[in-house]
This record gives C-alpha cells, structure tokens and sequence, in this order.
C-alpha cells in the first residue's frame, strides 16, 4: 500500500475509495476502501478511538440509513494528541493499473497492488546491463456497474477470454500518434495486435473490446468483477460490457455525494427528549391551545415554558427552539406524503426551505431577513423575499460512486457496497464517510404570483419541449434519476449559474469556492421558488466574506442587473442562442441557449451536472422576449 498526502475533504471528493490519483512521485494509485480506514502504519485499530470521528446530521441518517458518519482520519504524530490516541492514522493508497512497461524495450510486466517500490526496473534491460525502469501503462478497463480492471493485455494479445501463454509480452509503438501506432507483441510468436480502437463503443452501449477480443469466436469478452481499491484481485459476476480508456479520463470516477444543510433540530440527546414530551397528550393540548393565535417562535417557546414549567426546566431555549422546528417541518412533510408520494431527496429539500424562510440565530445556522421594500425595482419586482445567511454548516456524506456515466441505475444500498470489501451486516456498525464544511449564502425567493403567471404561456412551454424530452431519454437509459423539468426550474438553475458567475467578480470568489442549492416544487401543497447561493469550500477560500454583504440592499440590485445583462448576449451568439433553439448542446445536449461563455459554471458548483439551462427563459431569444421571465 502507497501513502500519499491527501485533504481530508478531498476523500468525500474527488478522491474517494475507487479513485485514482497521481503521487508525486509519478506512481498512479487507487484509495482503499473504508475498511481499511483508521488504522495505523502497522494495520491495526490497537490505538484508536473511533469516537473521535463520529459525527451526525439526522436527515442524511434517514436517507442514508446508516448510524452514523465519520471524518476521514487526519495524520498525528506523538505530541499532536493529547491522550496519545489516534496516532500515525492513514489511508492507504494501492498501486495501480498493476501493469508496467518499458519505454525503452517494450517489456511488460505485473506488479501487486500493495508494490511499494517508486521505481521498479525493467528485467529485460537489466539483463542487457542497460538500468531502465517501468512506467504504468497508460490503459484501464471498467464497467458501468463500478468495476475497474488492468487492460486485459495478454488477452487481446493471444485473442482469447483464457490464455495459456505465460511469456513474456511487449507493448511497443510503431510510430504514430492514435491507438493503431501502439503494438503488443508476446515472446510465444503470436501475429502482433495493435490497440485499435480499443476504446470505441457503440450508441447501444457495447464495446468492440468486448465483441472484438476474440475474433475468431462468436463470444463476448465481459467485465470480470474486478475491484482493486478494496485491496483484492478476487472477482464477482458481471456481465457488462468492458470498457477501455485512459487511466486519468475524467469518466473513470464520479463521486456520489449527498450533502444537507444544517438545520435546527439535529439528533441531541436533548432534543430527542424534547420531542418526546411534545408527542404526548398533555403537549398536544398546549399546542392546540398556541394554534389559535399565530405566534413568534420565541413568543412560543415563552408560552410552553409558561404551561409546562417543570418538564421543560432542563433544556434551554435554543434546544426547545431546534424541537419546534424539527416538529413543523416533520408536520408539513407528512402533510404533504398523505397527498403525494415523495421522495427522501425531496423531503430534504421541503424540511431545508421551510427553515431558510425564517430567521434564526443558532450556533450553525444564522439568518436574517432584509426587507424587500427597501431594494429598487428590479429585485423587488421579481422576489419576495431575501434572506442573508450568515452562517451556515453543510455536511457532504460519500454514499458510493459510479464510473462512464454519472448515473447507472444502482441502488443507494448497492452503491454503498462499493465503498467496502465485507457486505454490511446488523451487527457491525453503519456508516459512511463525511465531512463538514462552514461557510454563507444568500437565499433568494422568487415572487410566486409572477412565476405562476410566466410559466403557463404557450411559448414557455413549447420552448422547454426539447429538454423535456431529453431527461426522459437519459431516464430511460439511466443516466439520471427521475426529474420533472418544469419552466421554474429550468429558469430558476439558469438564474443561480448567471448569478454565481456574476458574483465571483463582486466578491473575490472563484467560480469553484461558490455552490447553488435549488429549491424548486411546482406540487400543489407546498411550491418552492427558491435558490441558496453559498460558499462551503473546505479551505481558505471558504472563509474570505463577503457573499452576504452582496446580498444587501444597494448591492444585490447591481448584481443582478449586472447578471441579467450579462445573459441577454454571449460572446458565442448567435450562434449559442440559435443551436440552443434548434436542438440542444453543452453535457448530453442537455442545454439550450448556455455554453462555457455565458451560463455554464464548475461542475462542483452545479447540482446538475451542468444540464439544463437556458438564457431564452432569462430574457428571452432574439425573436420573441415575452419567453424571458425577467422581461
């Protein structure tokens, strides 16, 4: 096993278990799975206390359903603990692709995945009292369920599922600059093959690695199971098509991250106490008597002290506080089950709008409410209300990850099984790998009335046709998880992106250290019409300031503008504008009239990949302005 330096933020992502990376030696390498995780350098848990790590933010449980999450283990040496635990704690890295070769000879050869050696030579040159030394050859095979193996080099090479040459073989070039100029030889006198096209696939999804391996059989050369992050070359059944490409493509790993915002009520001792009481008769009572007049928070939290003065006489107020908000968003989620199913992703967005709504002054989450009236028409025209965030929390929880497309029909339990060698079992604890990040925002609520009335116009809908269509067609092929595509949301992502890019110049983000969160329903018992712009990052980048000052009146009003402008030309325009109304570009043609010089951002800062935008729906196209809503 390699050790390398690695962030403990960059274990959630981008290098996870089942990531490869770079060393800085040269040497490619895969992160271990989580069973591997805190131990020390002699592989063992003789000196941890896993307590340390442990960390919980109840709405990510239930949908994770898991106990609880863990910080991956930060590097202390003696005297960087107090109690002398937790020391010498790392992650292991495993050397891989396995296969090396020679770039003098040709000569390849296979290596563990626990090889430790930086330079290995090559035995052909050495031999030759020449000191060469082998580099990772530069092609993998993976599936779409996950699995990721070395190229089946002696395979292709003898043109069978089942060689049996052991000689020695030889990747050389022949010159050139594509896949064909690259030959692999086997000492046994077998006709040379080269790597041509290796790497095609076709539109129904197979692979001519798989239906071209042997050529002189009807028979498809499948994936063989192999997972070598979780430290083993033991394989499991998988009847996917076999996938060659370059070691670093970027669709050889996306990470499957959930994240939540802090909100008030998480699982405290304390709290859960608290909502005991207020399940029982007595409480119900009281609450039935407090309904009938509309109260503050506070005023509330005053009157239940008032009835129940010796049962809530050990909590303080912002615990009883967190419990009446965890009560009312529980209330207004089974409220809105009872009419229509929804699911756990969307019950995490309703219970995290229903608190962004309000003020609040908690320890990891603080918000104030501006008042509308006192911004200039523009900002007060199109939103009803405006909330600076000037503190908030977001946990992001690994729950697995997925490798060619970003969706591939796996299941959450499925995907978890990834991230681990031993299946989960009731008796050994439940948990995923996360990490919490601080940072501010501003929350920004579009007016309902004007949305309502906008997205009901014939054009606006005939427009958003296409992208409609589009997120059926990569549905069905599982490339995204089911998602109505309305005109508010299609409007509302675009309006976050143009936003995002607009603030890196006011504040001094970068583009990449700025997140949206959309909030977007058009369900008939609870609509959302929002959007959290915020800054999360896990470095100093995250703790510049300044977001929220943006979002104050006399400022938010030039950014906006600013923002709207920006959208009505592309430097790309007409063109832009044009291909966009005529068919669709940008990641899966998923986009209309947005591409990298006017409305697309980092793909860590986009919840979508950055798939379905749209300028038009901004301020309209260049033959019809009544599509745009900010028209």
């Amino acid at each position: 096993m390699v050790d390398i330096p690695v962030r403990r933020a960059q274990l959630i992502a981008p290098f996870g278990p089942g990531a490869m990376t770079i060393t800085k030696e040269g040497v490619s390498v895969v992160c271990a799975g989580i069973d591997h995780w805190y131990k020390d350098v002699y592989g063992t848990f003789d000196n941890t206390d896993i307590e340390h790590y442990k960390i919980h933010e109840w709405r990510l449980e239930r949908l994770l359903d898991v106990d609880h999450f863990r910080l991956p283990p930060d590097f202390r040496k003696k005297g960087q603990s107090d109690e002398g635990i937790n020391l010498y704690l790392n992650v292991p890295f495993l050397r891989f692709p396995q296969w090396h070769y020679c770039r003098f000879c040709g000569r390849l050869e296979k290596f563990k995945l626990h090889t430790s050696s930086n330079r290995l030579e090559c035995p052909s040159c050495k031999v030759k009292n020449y000191k060469n030394y082998l580099v990772q050859v530069p092609y993998v095979a993976m599936c779409e369920h996950g699995h990721l193996q070395d190229f089946p080099w002696r395979e292709w090479v003898h043109q069978s599922g089942r060689p049996n040459c052991n000689k020695p073989m030889y990747l050389v070039s022949t010159g050139g600059t594509n896949l064909s100029s690259m030959v692999v030889k086997c000492e046994c006198g077998i006709k040379p093959r080269s790597l041509m096209r290796i790497t095609s696939v076709n539109p129904n999804g197979t692979t001519y690695l798989s239906e071209h391996l042997d050529e002189k059989k009807d028979s498809i050369f499948t994936c063989q199971g192999k997972r070598p992050w979780l430290g083993t070359e033991n394989s499991q059944p998988c009847s996917n098509h076999l996938r060659a490409t370059l070691r670093n493509a970027s669709n050889v790993y996306f990470a499957k991250v959930k994240s939540a915002i802090y909100i008030p009520g998480d699982t405290t001792k304390e709290v859960d106490e608290i909502l005991e009481l207020f399940y029982s008769e007595i409480f119900q009572t009281y609450f039935n008597l407090l309904n009938q007049i509309p109260l503050p928070i506070d005023k509330k939290v005053d009157s239940l002290r008032n009835l129940a003065k010796k049962e809530l006489k050990p909590y303080t107020d912002n615990q009883i506080k967190d419990a009446l908000i965890r009560l009312n968003t529980e209330a207004e989620v089974i409220e809105e089950e009872d009419f229509e199913q929804v699911s756990q992703e969307h019950q995490l967005r309703i219970e995290e709008y229903n608190v962004l709504n309000h003020e609040t002054d908690q320890h990891n989450l603080r918000i104030n409410k501006t008042n509308i009236a006192e911004y200039k028409p523009g900002v007060s025209t199109y939103f009803s209300d405006v909330f600076l965030v000037e503190k908030l929390k977001e946990t992001r929880v690994l729950a697995g990850f997925t490798r060619v497309t970003s969706q591939n029909g796996l299941g959450t339990e499925e995907l978890k099984e990834m991230l681990r060698l031993d299946k989960q079992n009731e008796e050994a604890e439940n948990w995923l790998p996360a990490y919490e990040v601080y940072g501010e925002g501003i929350f920004l609520k579009l007016n309902e009335d004007k949305l309502a009335e906008w997205e009901q116009r014939p054009e606006v809908l005939e427009r958003i046709k296409p992208l409609q269509d589009k997120a059926d067609e990569l549905y069905k092929q599982g490339r995204m998880e089911h998602k109505d595509i309305t005109p508010r949301f299609i409007m509302i992502h675009t309006l976050a992106h143009l936003l995002i890019n607009q603030l890196t110049f006011e504040c001094g983000y970068s583009t990449a250290a700025l997140r949206e969160r959309l909030y977007v329903s058009n369900r008939s018992k609870e609509s959302m019409c929002g959007l959290l712009i915020y800054t999360a990052a896990g470095d100093s980048d995250g703790t510049m300031g300044g977001l929220v000052k943006m979002g104050k009146p006399e400022y938010l009003e030039s950014v906006f503008k600013k923002a709207i402008d920006n959208a009505r030309w592309c430097s790309a325009d007409p063109i832009c504008m044009e291909i966009g109304s005529q068919g669709g570009q940008g990641p899966d043609s998923s986009n209309l009239a947005a591409c990298h010089s006017c409305g697309l951002v980092p793909e860590t800062a986009c919840e979508e990949f950055n798939r379905f935008l749209d300028r038009a729906l901004i301020v309209g196209d260049l033959s019809l302005s009544t599509i745009g809503f900010f028209n």
